[in-house]
């Protein structure tokens, strides 16, 4: 069973580029000519031609980011290995017009010498081009040759900006050169990257890795996002402060390496910019822009603020892939106009009413791990956590004597108000639903088996609930048509309600209605059984 959707390895750089060229204004090299290449095919021959590549795995670096405003071209060689010199050299001859061609090249052997030499050789044949090397890890201070990393994709954007707005090949290089000399990025993910076709044991959580899974500088232990953070921010400020001064404001780039959910994405994106404070000014992201196939990591680059970069930043650009630039501010809150309270209490005491709703929600607490067990067969396992909170809800209003007990009307919109707020889920609201349908039958005079019809027919208009559906309808409703009989009545009518939903397979409604017959097939709906469970507990504690 594979766990990752590819096909041969051997073939997915190739398949990369063309799922590009099929949905992109880019032409892709010609299969078989040893070139994997993406070139815009609305290049202006009188903007330099920024370029830039290197190996693959590290999408949409650098291919996905072609496009006007970005890149005029990428060169991809396989997964982590760079490009030959003749790949290059084929491009830059390409896209090189009068304006002449800017490399844009990440800080490893490889690409240095094969760009290098494709830049030499470009020359010799009277083309203009210049080469910037980005080297803007900081996690190894003692290294004389800092590598490439998400610092890169800053680069392309600025040096796209002046080019877009034709500038010339000098002024585009001493934009790019300077941006790559003020990123400064330092990494740290939970787990190591598996290149396609890889299976095996992955690393733990490192900081400071590279982008070609190279062990990190040491291994980490963070007990959460914040801590991650904190870990990032210890290393790499105190190399910013140095290079550029306590206190300069920053735009920061929060790269995603690889499989990070949006949702990390966004927990991540709130820890930086508390910690970062007023520095933080622009942000680039939290997206992925260099990523390490499937690392589940993150990467921080941060470089000093200027109104000049804000400008090349925030200029909109073609490639979808570019996630686009926000300046950074306090959030802005609103007071939400909350419902009134129910006036608490306010009603009469029942004794015997009190009891039965305590031995209910006593039961349905116990139940808790059962409950949740029905619901883990054929959902996401939570009823039994999401109906002992109701429960406990209701006791707690029980044991500060808030609950009118002897005043019906009164003690629906009550235990309404409760489950609403405390249950979450669609259980809680349907309850709420029933609820206050059920009170204003009462207060129109009805009785109890009107009011809890009325509240079954409310149920059905907004949820599509019925008899069969596997809910707790299934159980609410046959107790309701027996309490003219008694509460006795009324309980076994609810549990002979759940048992039948055992045998139900197939509904309309909810989320059995997305399951198969097999899956449903003798487990009970957890939503009757809480039904059946606490009316069985009311009717047993009246002795």
């Amino acid at each position: 069973m594979p766990t990752r959707f590819f096909d041969d390895p051997d073939q997915t750089v190739d398949q990369m580029l063309e799922a590009l060229a099929r949905t992109r204004p880019v032409r892709v090299s010609e299969a078989g000519s040893g070139v994997m290449a993406l070139v815009r095919t609305d290049l202006d021959p009188d903007q330099v031609a920024v370029v830039s590549g290197g190996g693959s795995g590290h999408e949409p670096a650098h291919a996905g980011l072609v496009g006007e405003g970005l890149l005029a071209a990428a060169v991809c060689g396989d997964f982590f290995a760079s490009p030959s010199v003749e790949a290059v050299l084929s491009v830059v001859r390409e896209v090189t017009g009068p304006a002449g061609c800017l490399l844009v090249v990440k800080n490893y052997t490889g690409d240095r010498l094969n760009f290098g030499l494709a830049a030499e050789r470009a020359r010799a044949e009277g083309l203009a081009v210049e080469v910037v090397v980005v080297a803007d890890d900081v996690a190894l201070p003692d290294n004389p040759q800092p590598r490439g990393l998400a610092g890169t994709v800053l680069v392309h954007k600025v040096a796209g900006h002046h080019a877009r707005r034709g500038a010339d090949l000098a002024t585009v290089t001493a934009a790019a050169r300077r941006t790559a000399g003020d990123c400064l990025t330092l990494s740290l993910a939970l787990s190591s990257a598996l290149l396609p076709g890889q299976s095996g044991e992955r690393r733990t959580a490192e900081l400071g890795l590279g982008i070609h899974n190279e062990t990190g500088a040491r291994d980490v232990d963070p007990s959460g996002a914040e801590e991650a953070v904190g870990l990032v921010l210890e290393a790499l400020l105190p190399v910013v402060d140095q290079r550029h001064g306590a206190g300069t404001p920053l735009v920061v780039l929060l790269n995603d390496t690889g499989t990070c959910t949006t949702q990390e994405l966004a927990v991540l994106t709130t820890d930086v910019l508390r910690a970062l404070g007023e520095r933080a000014r622009l942000l680039v992201g939290p997206a992925p822009l260099m990523t390490s196939v499937d690392m589940h990591g993150f990467s921080l680059t941060v470089l000093p603020y200027d109104d000049d970069l804000a400008a090349a930043l925030l200029e909109p650009v073609a490639p979808a892939d570019w996630p686009g630039v926000s300046p950074v501010a306090q959030p802005v809150t609103f007071a939400p106009q909350h419902s009134d309270e129910p006036d608490w209490g306010a009603g009469e005491r029942d004794e015997g009413v009190g009891t039965g709703l305590r031995a209910a929600t006593a039961a349905l607490a116990d139940a808790r791990d059962h409950l949740d067990e029905l619901d883990a067969a054929v959902g996401d396992g939570d009823a039994g956590a999401t109906i002992a909170r109701g429960a406990t809800a209701v006791t707690e209003a029980l044991d500060a004597d808030r609950l009118s007990t002897g005043s019906p009307a009164l003690l629906c919109h009550e235990l309404a108000s409760l489950v609403e707020r405390s249950m979450g889920g669609s259980s809680g609201v349907v309850l709420s639903i029933l609820l206050t349908a059920a009170a204003g039958e009462l207060e129109d005079g009805g009785d109890v088996v009107a009011a809890l019809r009325a509240g079954l027919e409310r149920v059905r208009v907004h949820g599509d609930a019925e008899v069969g559906g596997r809910t707790m309808v299934d159980a609410l409703s046959p107790a309701t048509d027996a309490l003219p009989e008694g509460l006795d009545a009324a309980a076994r009518a609810a549990r002979a309600g759940a048992d039948r939903t055992a045998e139900v397979t197939s509904t309309g409604v909810g989320r059995s209605s997305y399951l198969r017959a097999e899956v449903l097939h003798g487990v009970v709906d957890p939503g009757a059984e809480a039904v059946a469970t606490g009316l069985e507990a009311w009717a047993a504690s009246r002795g």
